[in-house]
């Protein structure tokens, strides 16, 4: 089986962890854009990252996503842009604009992510989307946790010393090996900790697609999921 590859968002740009068939951490590496990551050699790439935009209010695979989450850990989805607001220049331009047509601003923590949402969003059309999947890390950690739904129990938050931990310990549960060398060489000036538990829990998400043993939001045909108005399908991995 091929090589496979989780990517998150980061401070300097794009971090990619490639993982090997056998669960070995092959590489960690940091870019500033998109098209420089090196990952030809992978079956299937799986990032934390919105991948098809709805043209007003509420993607379908976010709510699904929200309600998977136990209590405590549902804020970890937010609402992305539509695709109205990536033209927009601004926050308070993006806000206006959701709020003056469905009623529906933007938050801060949405906006601030829009570069990223649209650079992914220039390099993805419907024919690569089937090597470029949507992933949520916290779903794949609650489901390595082993409870999902409302009354399950949360991990605690990522940011903290006890969630990076109970993530590490989730993910080589799960037989990734390599995490903590790496954690340790990160550079802390592109990348945190999270960030790099974040793109290891893509990397299982995306061995889990090409297995055929992964899970998508929302619920429904595989074969008619949402699409967006570039033809882009809004589902969401775990």
């Amino acid at each position: 089986m091929a090589d496979v590859a989780g990517i998150d968002g980061c401070k300097g740009g794009w971090l990619a962890l490639t993982l090997s068939a056998a669960g070995h951490v092959r590489d960690v590496a940091v870019v500033p854009r998109w098209r420089e990551l090196d990952l030809d050699g992978c079956a299937m790439l799986a990032v934390d990252m919105p991948i098809g935009l709805s043209d007003s209010g509420p993607r379908a695979c976010d709510i699904a996503a929200r309600r998977h989450l136990p209590k405590g850990r549902k804020s970890s989805v937010f609402a992305p842009p539509c695709r109205a607001m990536l033209g927009c220049r601004t926050w308070a331009e993006a806000n206006v604009l959701g709020r003056t047509g469905d009623g529906t601003g933007i938050s801060h923590q949405a906006w601030n992510l829009s570069p990223k949402i649209r650079e992914l969003d220039a390099a993805i059309d419907p024919a690569t989307q089937d090597r470029v999947r949507e992933v949520h890390p916290e779903l794949v950690f609650q489901r390595l946790h082993g409870l999902t739904g409302p009354g399950s129990t949360p991990l605690p938050s990522k940011k903290s010393t006890a969630g990076r931990a109970a993530r590490l310990a989730l993910l080589e549960i799960a037989g990734i090996a390599g995490l903590p060398e790496r954690l340790a060489a990160l550079p802390r000036k592109l990348a945190q900790p999270d960030d790099l538990l974040d793109a290891a829990a893509c990397a299982l998400a995306a061995r889990a697609i090409v297995e055929g043993t992964a899970k998508r939001l929302p619920d429904g045909p595989l074969e008619d999921p949402p699409r967006d108005a570039r033809g882009l399908r809004m589902e969401i991995w775990f």
